[in-house]
């Protein structure tokens, strides 16, 4: 499917609220698989907390609602530098969040605002653009590899049960 051509513009105070109150139920749903419902929202909200002090004022985020043709906001997204600050990455952006509307997904939105999030990224000066997901979600896996990312570091789990007598 074709990318839908899209154009940036940054999020209202309304459309912030709403982007962050989506963003932190996705993340504390994602987070609740591996730990206890409460303390994964609390997660969501300090990342919040964290990464974006001065909400969508915060310098440095680029915190975005894209548009399709006919001026409908299609999805939106979050762009930053990246979290990591390792070696190597001092140039780097992030993809903290991206969000494709329901309404409008698999229509080629996803591939739009990717590309329209490239464009920042490279007018900001930042020379990659990085992101995490996760790993049980292939259709955003599959967005990504089809706009050409590819896997640069890879985290895996497994829950185990501990011996008896261990940990009592």
């Amino acid at each position: 499917m074709a990318a839908q051509k899209v154009t940036l513009r940054k999020m209202t105070p309304s459309e912030y609220d709403l982007a962050t109150e989506h963003r932190e139920a996705e993340t504390a749903r994602e987070l609740g698989k591996f730990m206890p419902e409460e303390l994964a929202r609390e997660r969501a909200q300090r990342g919040t907390a964290q990464f974006l002090p001065d909400g969508a004022d915060t310098a440095g985020h680029h915190l975005v609602v894209a548009e399709n043709g006919s001026g409908e906001v299609v999805g939106n997204a979050w762009i930053g530098p990246d979290p990591r600050r390792a070696s190597g990455t001092a140039g780097a952006a992030w993809l903290y969040d991206i969000n494709v509307f329901p309404a409008f997904r698999r229509r080629g939105y996803g591939s739009g605002i990717l590309s329209a999030a490239e464009e920042l990224v490279a007018r900001e000066g930042w020379t990659s653009l990085g992101l995490n997901v996760f790993g049980d979600n292939e259709a955003a896996i599959a967005l990504y590899q089809r706009n050409g990312y590819d896997v640069s570091s890879m985290s895996l789990r497994k829950s185990v049960q501990p011996a008896p007598g261990i940990g009592s």
